[in-house]
């Protein structure tokens, strides 16, 4: 793996069986701030190429699952050692081809690592089964264990590839699996980093990493010797992934995207500290991020409160490269995403809703890069696709709601179900308004990622996926229970009379 400086062409290959190796084909990652600057390179994998990542992983099973949760979380623990210390140059990399600033991307590296350190605290629980004594009529002893499935495949997004890369990673290996990691091909440098200097520590095929073009990568879910895939994407990816599983019944779990409401009721507490909560929840890495609030719902007589304090916050948007300490606000990833925010916005615009758009875009050498100007969109219809679907960008509607119930029926009318939250000063009704929002995760006076609860199951309902990752129910979905029954013969003699 080799780098000389961040303002030089990062290089990266991959890394199977223990070792790196190059490949003639690349995938040249371009600057979303900056059209025509190429980030750097990463190996662009054959289908040989991810056939022998499949082959070393599975090599690499018998030994790693013969292991004890201890023996593994051990190597683990030497194997995450050191890996703050080349954080800042992961971070100016990943703001580089990510387009997000700088700080987003430290932060997005030191998930990875709290969330790794988290899992290795499960150690002693990862084998821990129950048993079932006789019963009337039931004449064994069963004995209920858990066992690892075999080699897994994870697969992340751009947005913050590495810190989610950190909420199924360390969970597969705890519970015995060796890993196979696919890095987003638009922005696989950063990852691909931080994975290699892992696995480097763990025995070889435990851990591998293969980057390239996705028609080369249908093994990764489709061989017969891949047990389990846990893919974070778009609904469409999800649907993808069930697809191509299905011929050779690959298990998977699905992490996919969202329609977050946030309810702030008529007690809600609109000061300083939340309106800058609700802001970083709506704006963080220019609105990217699956479990951002994509819809807000205010009580009726709160709204103009609300709106100002957001307002104010929109009017100090620095548009600008991610690098640059004056920027609050990167480009979108993608051209494509860039053109459909724009087709939202001006959608709004045409059905009469009052739009706010703030900041200045940026000039020079990124006039073309994928830069939109942040938006608050006031009152729209429901019907919109402002408020349908998921933004993925800058921009959100604030619909005023006159009563608690018709507040919680318009945040569940929709395909998504993956977070929301509730703003009010009163526990009773952030129980009472929480309980009823069907998501899987909820959060009160708060919402967005910086908030997660790094111990606590994390997924979706609905369309927004399933399965969980994080905490014991994360390690539990990379196994499969295992049941030993004994006769017990005085029972059966029993049975018998």
């Amino acid at each position: 793996m080799s780098i000389t400086s961040s303002h030089e062409p990062v290089r990266t290959g991959l890394f199977i069986g223990g070792a790196e190796r190059f490949t003639d084909d690349v995938l040249r990652v371009a600057d979303p701030a900056k059209p025509g600057v190429i980030v750097g390179e990463a190996a662009s994998a054959s289908a040989d190429d991810v056939a022998e990542a499949i082959s070393a992983a599975k090599g690499a099973y018998r030994g790693w699952r013969t292991l004890t949760p201890a023996e593994r979380a051990e190597k683990m623990l030497h194997a995450i050692d050191g890996i703050a210390d080349d954080r800042d140059t992961d971070a100016a990399i990943l703001s580089q081809e990510n387009g997000k600033i700088r700080m987003e991307g430290w932060i997005d590296a030191l998930v990875f690592e709290l969330r790794w350190r988290l899992a290795l605290d499960l150690a002693d629980e990862v084998d821990q089964g129950r048993m079932l004594e006789t019963a009337p009529g039931i004449p064994v002893t069963t004995e209920v264990s858990y066992q690892p499935l075999g080699v897994t495949t994870i697969i992340v997004p751009f947005n913050w590839p590495i810190a989610i890369l950190g909420a199924a990673l360390p969970h597969a290996l705890l519970a015995g699996n060796p890993v196979i990691v696919k890095p987003p091909p638009s922005a696989p440098l950063a990852t691909t980093r931080v994975v290699q200097r892992v696995a480097e520590k763990l025995p070889a095929g435990v851990l591998n990493v293969v980057t390239g073009e996705d028609a080369n990568m249908s093994q990764l879910i489709q061989s017969p010797d891949v047990a389990k895939v846990c893919f974070t994407g778009s609904v469409g990816g999800g649907k993808k992934m069930m697809e191509m599983g299905a011929a050779s019944l690959t298990r998977v779990t699905l992490e996919l995207g969202g329609n977050d409401a946030a309810i702030f009721a008529e007690d809600a507490i609109i000061d300083d500290t939340h309106l800058d909560r609700i802001f970083a929840a709506v704006y963080d890495t220019t609105g990217q991020i699956c479990m951002n609030a994509k819809r807000i719902y205010v009580h009726r007589s709160r709204m103009d409160e609300l709106i100002a304090g957001l307002d104010e916050r929109l009017s100090k948007t620095v548009l600008g490269y991610g690098l640059d300490e004056s920027t609050t606000m990167g480009p979108l990833h993608q051209p494509a995403q860039k053109a459909f925010v724009e087709e939202l916005i001006q959608e709004t615009k045409d059905s009469g809703a009052e739009v706010r758009e703030y900041g200045e875009l940026p000039g020079g050498d990124m006039t073309d890069g994928n830069f939109v100007r942040p938006a608050l969109v006031i009152n729209p219809d429901p019907s919109l696709r402002v408020v349908t679907q998921e933004q993925f960008g800058p921009v959100i509607g604030v619909i005023p709601f006159d009563s608690e119930e018709e507040a919680v029926a318009a945040a569940n009318d929709t395909w998504a179900g993956l977070c929301g939250s509730v703003w009010t000063a009163d526990p009773e009704t952030a129980q009472r308004i929480g309980s009823q929002l069907v998501c899987g995760y909820v959060w009160v006076n708060d919402h967005g990622a910086t908030r997660l609860d790094l111990r606590a199951p994390f997924g979706g309902m609905k369309q927004s996926g399933f399965g969980r990752e994080q905490g014991i129910d994360g390690v539990r979905a990379f196994q499969d229970t295992h049941s030993i029954a004994t006769i017990d013969p005085e029972a059966l003699a029993a049975m018998a009379h």
